[in-house]
């Protein structure tokens, strides 16, 4: 999966002379966290976010008067509450390393970059969301059942043999050994949905012949 099929194109922008105010506004219309700040031909030199503007704000505390303060904060641009340079991605790069970024960085999106260093998008957790419920096909329903399995060849493709007997048709397999033993992976499999009585069926057969960690349909049922 790559950013580009992910990401936002419309990217809303400032510049290094945009005013703290005129971004927080259009933050705020936009119900965004986050701007990528370009120059004249759109390449970007930086990053400002609603945090930097809240920490640039003044205090509540202070003696300024109204028209004081309004000319105060009304005299700071971006270039001087800004962080540059920024992080960011390329279109080419995956969906996961963006992902990973985030989390390392702590931050809530990235400017995506073109070879020229132009904006040409933005990839943010929201967009994350989306591509985890897509995979996973959450929103389409039936039933997820977790697996604890060997690292063995053929200990996955039984379960599949398993839910094609029971007329099962799969729509996601998810694998991750970040939790498991050594020499073990979880395997998490959703199906489609089926008649309850059906999914039921199911559900008994396959827990009595594997290891499975839980299944859920509307609610978790872990099985300990």
């Amino acid at each position: 999966m790559l950013v580009r099929d992910w990401m936002t194109s419309n990217v809303i922008t400032v510049t290094k002379d945009t005013t703290m105010p005129e971004a927080s506004k259009i933050m705020k219309e936009n119900k965004i966290s986050q701007l990528p700040v370009v120059d004249k031909g759109g390449r970007l030199v930086g990053i400002v976010s609603d945090r930097d503007i809240k920490a640039a704000s003044p205090s509540k505390a202070t003696t300024l008067d109204v028209h004081e303060l309004y000319y105060l904060i009304a005299s700071i641009k971006i270039k001087d509450i800004m962080s540059s340079p920024a992080f960011s991605v390329a279109p080419t790069d995956t969906v996961e390393s963006a992902a990973l970024f985030l989390l390392e960085k702590d931050i809530g999106s990235l400017p995506v970059i073109d070879d020229d260093e132009k904006v040409v998008g933005i990839i943010s957790d929201s967009d994350i969301f989306k591509v985890l419920i897509a995979i996973t096909g959450a929103k389409h329903g039936g039933v997820q059942m977790g697996f604890n399995l060997p690292l063995e060849p053929g200990s996955l493709r039984v379960i599949l043999d398993d839910l094609r007997a029971h007329g099962a048709r799969v729509l996601s397999i998810l694998t991750s050994m970040e939790k498991a033993d050594q020499g073990r992976r979880e395997v998490y499999i959703r199906i489609q949905p089926m008649d309850r009585s059906e999914e039921n069926a199911v559900i008994d057969a396959l827990k009595e012949k594997y290891n499975m960690m839980y299944w859920a349909r509307e609610r978790v049922h872990p099985l300990v």
